[in-house]
């Protein structure tokens, strides 16, 4: 069943002109149990989208995804129905996580022992992680939901503690404390915000990392990881889904051919890659890093005497502001200098002024990395393991589906 917004986005009308429909007998409604909403038979809604093209079928060989995992509206994306950027405030990642897949019971995020990891770079180590805690995994083949969710947890643990600069597969603190509770068999508390605050903070004074003195430290220290924490938490959350990424569909193709999730969230790894998906952040953050130094103007003129646009500005999907960018900029900006934080204000001031699209998520992240002074790469590092978590509720959705069904046809030319 679709709700009256996504039937409207199908037929290319507007939301009254779908009930106009109703009203002439053209379409059947349905009130949403237990809602106010009414909602609408896809095949309905295929079979006059058809009409519309008079009885011809879409030429784009691609199968028609229908999804309950995330809806995009106008005011950010919605998890099983409910908003992401409320969830932000009140739930914690690995809370978000159990939403996304349904799952019925808590599990342990705890990583496996995967020995020293032998590589430098931070998206190359997220990799060898995956590979390593599929060859560690016997039950990689199991597909039942529960095996699913087991897997999904300690890829997002692993993915976590292998981010920290020359700590090769050394675990944080933070990590350490959550496998010590596990072989005490006690529950496992260190949350996967607080360990990816200690990783992306080695070395930063004033970071978690740098603050954390346990339970008896101070409050000073102690307030300023709470904040670190509660922003990380609200990022993870925030970019866990956005419907159909190109790197979700692509984790999607692969669990039509029943890949394993391993196999699965690797292809997702592979298309996130790419500098216009996963690293859009890292773009923002140079440009921020670029009107520290030679001062918002001169900066922002020279970037838009190339582009079009300013990177970390516009959205493909929302024609206003990015409803994630509010939010997690509200708690990023209490981690920033006054410096940085009036820096930041000029450059959306300018931006602005010179006609560029409003703000997105992207920008954010870059403000919450280069405002802390976490490295350049952390908002992609915070986007993937996020990531991690939608990937993992789209691919046990298709499952359900009839295998091999993304088959599009190729239209040769000479």
């Amino acid at each position: 069943m679709l709700p009256s917004e996504e039937a409207a986005r199908r037929l290319g009308v507007k939301v009254s002109t779908l009930y106009a429909y109703v009203s002439r007998g053209l379409l059947a409604s349905h009130p949403e149990p237990g809602g106010r909403r009414s909602l609408f038979e896809l095949g309905d809604i295929e079979r006059m989208a058809m009409r519309q093209r008079g009885g011809r079928p879409a030429e784009s060989g691609l199968a028609a995804i229908t999804t309950g995992v995330t809806q995009l509206r106008p005011d950010g994306p919605y998890y099983r129905g409910r908003p992401a950027t409320e969830l932000a405030s009140i739930l914690t990642f690995e809370e978000v996580a159990d939403l996304l897949w349904g799952a019925e019971a808590e599990g342990d995020w705890v990583s496996p022992d995967l020995g020293e990891c032998p590589l430098g770079v931070v998206s190359d180590r997220m990799r060898w992680a995956l590979v390593m805690c599929g060859a560690t995994d016997p039950s990689r083949a199991d597909l039942r939901p529960a095996a699913v969710h087991r897997a999904a947890r300690r890829v997002i643990a692993a993915l976590t503690e292998v981010v920290g600069p020359t700590r090769g597969a050394a675990r944080s603190p933070a990590d350490g404390q959550a496998a010590d509770a596990l072989r005490k068999g006690q529950r496992a508390t260190p949350s996967i915000a607080l360990r990816l605050a200690h990783v992306l903070t080695a070395g930063l004074t004033g970071g978690p990392a740098d603050s954390v003195a346990g339970p008896g430290a101070d409050h000073g220290p102690g307030q300023r990881v709470a904040q670190w924490t509660a922003a990380l938490n609200a990022a993870l959350i925030l970019m866990a889904d956005h419907e159909l990424a190109t790197s979700t569909v692509a984790v999607r193709v692969a669990a039509s051919t029943r890949a394993d999730l391993y196999d699965a969230l690797m292809a997702g790894l592979a298309t996130l890659a790419g500098p216009l998906h996963g690293a859009a952040s890292q773009g923002a953050y140079e440009l921020l890093v670029t009107v520290e130094r030679n001062g918002a103007a001169r900066a922002i003129t020279d970037v838009l005497s190339r582009h079009d646009n300013l990177p970390g500005f516009g959205h493909k999907i929302y024609k206003e502001r990015d409803p994630r960018f509010v939010p997690l900029w509200e708690l990023a900006r209490p981690l920033l200098t006054a410096e940085r934080c009036e820096l930041f204000l000029e450059i959306l001031d300018l931006a602005e002024a010179n006609g560029v699209p409003l703000p997105n998520c992207d920008l954010a992240l870059a403000a919450l990395s280069w405002g802390t002074g976490m490295p350049p790469d952390a908002g992609r590092t915070i986007f993937t393991v996020a990531r991690l978590a939608g990937w993992t509720a789209h691919y046990q959705e298709e499952l359900q589906e009839p295998p091999l069904r993304f088959r599009p046809r190729a239209v040769y030319t000479v």
